[in-house]
């Protein structure tokens, strides 16, 4: 049905009912400034909050694209959808009447608005049903059970409608479709009952459990989860997604814990149903639960709109089950809390217990510590990424390092990149602190290296591959001349390396240096010869003695350590020469290949393009190369070093 032309009365009503704040809060995390609210805008790609919303205006603008609107404007652009679909939306949604203009379609529209209102009334009077069983005899075991079992009280029961389903096929069916005549289709649309597949008929969905109602922030019951109280499979059964239910966006609880997280500015998220009732009957109101799926960023931005602080506590089970969840959960909202959307705490309680076990034996206040003792996420991460691996082990420690720098390179601020690079590198070194700076150095070595692999990206027609910088190179050739002054023993290898991938020095003054050390080894017929002596003469002599060859002369407690490690700084040194000519190539290539008509010549475009891969593939070689891992490091002599930034 085309969507009818609506009153103006009706359009009214919902702009005064549809508060912006809470409409936009669905969609972007808002951090209160003043009296408006910020956040990034949805409508570009927002690095910084520039998106922002007045509560008092009742207007969002974005000071970056100039997007800006009321809540109706919102809705239409971020959804593309028409004006009259986003008014029905919000008037369902706040509970606002509707009329429209047209007679003839106001007929279906409100048959479609009453179907609504039907599933509603058909799920509380089955909610009512199942909380009636429970305290009939066939209900006895169930409640044994949530009083003796669960210790739960009969407040905490009535206050969270706690009910049972009794056992055989039809029992509710009869009561729905045969007593209270409501029509069976409506029935199996609210997930209550499912068609034989055989034959004609239905059954209920529920049988034998304790079922649990779930509501929604109006407190309406929209759907059911349904505990085994024997050994039946599954052990929970959720209502399937409806018109009214959608477990990916429904939160456990929340409609009881709304007022709480605000109170407490912080909302604790935990896995099982009797995880939020056991916690709400301790006082710790402030729960709720995902529903049989992983916590995704839109059930984080439900909660995050009633923190201030946006403080959010994954309490899950300890088990590998608990711990998978947590993962997921933290997949899901790690962009969020890179950026510092969210403040995510993750909580495991010791010896493995859930919420509900924990508290049968301990104290809220117990909880209480616990919860203020959890971990931040990154550290929680960093801990399941090391923990249990015995870093002794080579090849535990690569696999364990390279997680911990994919994991330490999406940080985004500085300061905190540093903070974990230190405390990882004091983990890595068992203990043993003259180990700790050289760790912390090649962690931020990686982490940098990484960051810009990820920003880079792959070269396209529009983004060619970039050049080393000249310092890199400069520093790279520098690097390989300074070992051949001071290490007599390594100059056989760098001649050879040199030699074997055909390289040479760019700088002017350093084929400059290297002829003049070539000379002074044929002169000498030495090949151990002391370079440094001579030069330092032939500079003074030539009044070169203040130029950049100059420094080449002297070592540094840095340049110390370089020249220890000779081999790898050779293998470094040599890939970043190389790969600096790699580039020029497949920058060549790459303009070739822009400047060729594929159907006039798919030869010669396609020579090109082999060649330009080629290249690719060989830069990607030749960076592999310049990494230094700590097994390198492992194998090289300890040359301590205290640094005063490992973030330079």
């Amino acid at each position: 049905m085309d969507t009818p032309r609506l009153h103006p009365d009706t359009i009214e009503a919902v702009r005064d009912r549809a508060d912006i704040v809470d409409v936009v809060s669905q969609h972007v995390v808002l951090k209160k400034q003043g009296k408006d609210f910020v956040g990034l805008c949805p409508f570009h790609e927002d690095k910084s909050p520039s998106f922002s919303v007045s509560p008092g205006k009742q207007f969002y603008y974005c000071f970056s694209c100039g997007a800006g609107g009321n809540a109706f404007k919102f809705l239409m652009e971020l959804n593309k959808r028409s004006f009259a679909d986003v008014v029905l939306d919000l008037a369902q949604r706040y509970q606002v009447p509707v009329t429209t203009l047209e007679p003839a379609k106001r007929q279906e529209l409100q048959r479609q608005l009453t179907l609504r209102e039907q599933l509603y009334e058909i799920l509380a009077v089955t909610a009512r049903f199942y909380e009636h069983a429970l305290q009939q005899s066939d209900g006895a075991a169930a409640l044994v059970y949530l009083r003796d079992r669960r210790g739960l009280s009969d407040a905490t029961i009535q206050q969270f409608q706690l009910g049972f389903a009794p056992g055989g096929w039809q029992t509710l069916y009869g009561y729905l479709v045969e007593q209270k005549h409501y029509p069976v289709n409506l029935v199996e649309q609210a997930g209550l009952i499912v068609p034989r597949q055989k034959g004609d008929g239905f059954y209920d969905r529920f049988r034998d459990r304790l079922m649990i109602p779930i509501r929604d922030g109006q407190s309406r019951v929209i759907g059911f989860g349904g505990r085994a109280l024997g050994d039946e499979k599954p052990k929970y059964l959720n209502s399937p997604d409806t018109d009214l239910f959608d477990k990916g966006k429904t939160l456990y609880g929340l409609d009881l814990a709304r007022a709480a997280i605000a109170k407490n500015d912080r909302a604790i998220v935990v896995e099982g149903y009797f995880d939020v009732i056991t916690l709400h009957a301790a006082g710790l109101e402030n729960s709720v639960a995902a529903l049989g799926t992983a916590l995704n960023a839109t059930q984080v931005r439900q909660l995050l709109r009633y923190t201030e602080s946006k403080q959010i506590l994954l309490n899950f089970d300890a088990d590998a089950a608990g711990v998978k969840a947590a993962q997921r959960a933290i997949g899901e909202v790690e962009e969020m809390a890179y950026r510092g959307d969210v403040q995510l705490r993750v909580l495991n309680i010791p010896d493995g217990k859930d919420p509900d076990e924990f508290l049968q034996h301990h104290s809220a206040a117990d909880y209480h510590a616990l919860i203020e003792a959890a971990p931040l996420w990154i550290d929680w991460q960093i801990h399941n990424l090391i923990g249990g691996k015995d870093l002794r082990q080579a090849d535990q420690f690569q696999q364990t390092s390279q997680a911990v720098v994919k994991l330490l390179s999406d940080i985004a601020n500085a300061d905190t990149r540093t903070h974990y690079v230190r405390y990882c590198a004091e983990i890595f070194s068992n203990g043993d602190s003259r180990l700790v700076p050289l760790l912390a150095e090649n962690l931020v070595t990686q982490v940098r290296r990484q960051r810009r692999t990820t920003s880079s990206g792959t070269p396209t027609r529009s983004a060619p591959a970039t050049t080393p910088s000249a310092s890199s190179l400069e520093q790279a050739e520098a690097a390989l001349l300074r070992i051949f002054l001071h290490a007599a023993a390594d100059r056989d290898e760098i001649r050879q390396v040199l030699e074997d991938r055909d390289l040479q020095f760019s700088y002017s003054h350093h084929r400059a240096l290297w002829r003049q050390m070539q000379r002074l080894l044929a002169e000498a017929d030495d090949p151990r010869v002391d370079l440094v002596g001579q030069l330092r003469n032939h500079l003074a002599d030539t009044g070169l003695a203040t130029t950049p060859l100059q420094s080449l002369l002297h070592l540094s407690e840095k340049t110390k350590r370089d020249v220890l490690r000779a081999p790898l700084v050779i293998r470094a040194a040599a890939a970043c020469m190389e790969k600096n000519l790699c580039e020029k190539r497949y920058r060549h290539f790459l303009a070739l290949w822009e400047k060729t008509d594929c159907t006039t010549d798919p030869a010669l475009f396609a020579e090109y393009q082999r060649q330009i891969y080629a290249e690719k593939r060989r830069i990607e070689a030749l960076e592999k190369d310049r990494q230094v891992s700590f097994e390198d490091l492992a194998t090289m002599p300890w040359v301590g070093e205290q640094y005063d930034s490992l973030d330079r």
